[in-house]
């Protein structure tokens, strides 16, 4: 699991090892915490139609780590109903597959759920926010399919999902679906250092490369780590062979 990027931003900025943009749409929060809200109508209906069942799920991660369940994941799937169901039915594989052959670059296979390196976590809290660290200055640290870290972005998430991550974020190694909805949260709002969202770069065809520029663009892409890239890459390509579909074009950057 890659180190995250020890940078401070302005408020209007957040970073999950990269800079991101402060997100204004609303989410559904998971359900099953005393701090969310409900989820929608018809969120039932979303998971039956997911495209990744979860005989492929555990297939794509067979040695995760309990905690990411495939239940967290359906659960998790109300908050932001597009991701994987935008497009044909080769679009929605491929952006489940470029989904989940990023978060398993992330986490090592779905094994770590907190940032390993507990020497980084008191670097988390940038007093300079308003709203301060009111969990502490050390509890702002990676958690989750995506690693996400600061107080400003466990801020913005939360108030995206409806769950006051600020002050608590051990919901996030704590509920599984609250930890997937950080993720998604991150997937289908954030640009990063690109210059779309995940997202978006699957549905429109930029293609998978795209979405590593806006996860770690900063430090992996034009040249910046090849290594760390053709993993990302080697995930996708399994990944979505395991779907039964095709990776598509672009898939570096």
């Amino acid at each position: 699991m890659r180190s995250r990027i020890a940078a401070l931003l302005s408020a209007a900025t957040v970073v999950v090892g990269v800079a991101l943009v402060v997100p204004t749409m609303p989410a559904a929060a998971a359900t099953g915490c005393s701090d969310c809200v409900a989820a929608p109508a018809g969120a039932d209906a979303r998971a039956e139609g997911f495209v990744v069942s979860e005989a492929q799920f555990n297939q794509m991660f067979p040695n995760r780590n309990a905690f990411y369940t495939y239940s967290g994941l359906t659960a998790a799937l109300s908050a932001y109903p597009e991701f994987a169901n935008t497009g044909s039915d080769t679009v929605k594989r491929q952006e489940a597959a470029a989904f989940l052959a990023n978060v398993s670059h992330e986490t090592g296979g779905l094994v770590h759920v907190v940032e390993q390196n507990t020497e980084n976590y008191p670097h988390y809290c940038d007093a300079t926010q308003p709203y301060g660290c009111p969990a502490g200055q050390a509890a702002y640290y990676g958690r989750g399919p995506i690693q996400l870290s600061w107080n400003f972005n466990y801020k913005a998430a939360g108030d995206a999902l409806g769950i006051d991550l600020l002050h608590n974020p051990y919901l996030v190694e704590q509920d599984a679906a609250v930890a997937w909805k950080t993720a998604l949260w991150y997937w289908n709002t954030q640009t990063g250092p690109g210059t779309m969202t995940p997202h978006q770069a699957m549905v429109s065809g930029a293609g998978f490369g795209e979405t590593i520029r806006s996860i770690n663009g900063s430090l992996e892409c034009n040249g910046g780590n090849p290594g760390q890239v053709q993993s990302r890459i080697n995930n996708y390509q399994s990944f979505v062979q395991i779907l039964g579909t095709t990776p598509g074009d672009n898939l570096s950057c």
